[in-house]
């Protein structure tokens, strides 16, 4: 069989997985309105690719105030969590796993998705130049506009940060997920924290490297208290250069940031690659320090083709690998590595936005080989 490593079982944290194949978050854009929330069309959506050893969802707003884009799911209403309740009993119904990613969105925002038209907040007032987010217009039509002026959070709003964390936490427990993964990449609020070009801090939320990760270790012993470390996981991506970010320690603050993972339990680290992004690609050194500095599972995601993460997997540097567009385009993607088949092509313009097309119609093997 192919990629054997890759389709071989694995348990994380106390989760079997029957195979190595994770879906990465992906966002997409299309939670039903008003209220963004999770809909059928989304439900179907996961389940046809719950042959994934585990599905990460993508990102979740754990608050209006976490919002960055139009019609991304919340997890903080009523009708949201009843919403996810119904995706996850979808992807359970057909034996998978589903693991809720949980996000905010910090300076990556703008006024008309706040409440009342609040400006974004972050660690400090450093706006993203040359960051644009997807909005609804005053005239009712779409379209993409530039990042706000964020404010900079007062210390004293930093526990409602994290409890905001807690309560989609609660909402993630009662929906059935399996586990929950907590959302510190990619530019966004807990990366902000992170890193040296977005925190100019002098309290003890700023200035050294202990001091800039305190609040992801705060959210993460946090949601372990509701989900059992055991069963939380958190995405990182060190080298990340998008949305403006800028990171002069970000390899540093992230190998600190394992050993807090280590000490807490956390049960896997879900290394988003920043080559793909314009960051630097991740050193073999970085990899081994980081195995040393962390004794949870190691999540991999950067563009693998199926024989690179078969490698990285047999190589120890990685217990799993997550797939982005190719999930998005293949939702038998795993059957498809067992066989050794084409894959389908994803159709970028309809990656973000709008219904079936392009979302829950992409054919899998069986369907193509009948026509």
């Amino acid at each position: 069989m192919p990629y054997d490593k890759l389709l071989s079982p694995v348990t994380i944290g106390n989760l079997e997985l029957p195979n190595r194949v994770v879906m990465a978050p992906l966002t997409r854009n299309r939670a039903s309105q008003p209220g963004d929330v999770p809909s059928e069309m989304n439900a179907h959506y996961y389940a046809q690719r719950a042959g994934a050893g585990l599905i990460v969802t993508e990102a979740t707003q754990i608050s209006r105030q976490g919002q960055g884009y139009f019609a991304t799911p919340g997890i903080y209403s009523d009708p949201q969590e009843a919403g996810w309740k119904a995706v996850v009993g979808a992807v359970h119904a057909r034996h998978g796993r589903i693991a809720s990613q949980l996000w905010h969105v910090g300076r990556v925002s703008h006024r008309s998705l706040q409440e009342g038209g609040a400006p974004p907040v972050a660690p400090s007032a450093v706006r993203a130049r040359n960051t644009q987010v997807f909005v609804k217009h005053d005239d009712g039509s779409y379209g993409m506009t530039d990042a706000d002026d964020p404010r900079a959070l007062e210390a004293s709003e930093l526990p409602g940060i994290v409890l905001q964390f807690v309560d989609a936490a609660h909402r993630a427990q009662r929906a059935g997920f399996d586990m929950i993964e907590v959302h510190a990449a990619n530019g966004y609020l807990l990366h902000q924290f992170m890193a040296t070009g977005t925190n100019h801090r002098t309290d003890d939320y700023g200035g050294s490297i202990e001091n800039r990760v305190r609040l992801v270790v705060d959210v993460l012993e946090a949601v372990a208290s509701v989900m059992g470390a055991n069963r939380v996981g958190i995405r990182i991506s060190p080298n990340f250069t998008g949305f403006d970010l800028q990171d002069d320690e970000g390899e540093a603050s992230s190998l600190h940031l394992a050993r807090e993972l280590k000490r807490i339990g956390i049960a896997y680290l879900h290394l988003a690659e920043g080559d793909w992004a314009g960051g630097a690609p991740l050193s073999e050194d970085y990899r081994r320090t980081l195995r040393e500095a962390y004794d949870g599972a190691i999540i991999v995601c950067g563009e693998y083709t199926a024989e690179e993460a078969n490698a990285r997997i047999e190589e120890g540097e990685a217990d799993a690998v997550a797939f982005g567009r190719a999930y998005l385009a293949n939702p038998d993607l795993v059957e498809r590595f067992r066989v050794n088949a084409p894959l389908n092509s994803p159709d970028e313009a309809t990656f973000y936005g709008g219904g079936e097309k392009g979302y829950t119609d992409y054919p899998t093997l069986d369907e193509t080989e009948r026509k």
